[in-house]
């Protein structure tokens, strides 16, 4: 029943289809086919974002302790 009412989403040749890949891999639940129509339903990987030099990091952080300590002041506990 759920196969049939996927049709009204997806359309009937990708569930068609998923149905045969689902056969062809031997078996025939319909949470095999579902799944097999959600996993080509998942939206595309996006685009790396292009980003100006304006925003590359200028003065890199640098791994000092003795500053840190330096912050947290003389009375802080050791």
């Amino acid at each position: 029943m759920r196969v049939l009412a996927a049709v009204l989403e997806d359309g009937l040749e990708p569930v068609e289809a998923a149905a045969r890949e689902a056969l062809a891999a031997g078996t025939v639940s319909d949470d095999v086919i579902l799944n097999i129509l959600a996993r080509r339903r998942e939206p595309p990987r996006p685009l790396s974002i292009v980003t100006s030099d304006d925003l590359a990091l200028r003065h890199p952080p640098q791994a000092d302790c003795d500053r840190y300590d330096s912050l947290r002041g003389l009375h802080a506990a050791a």
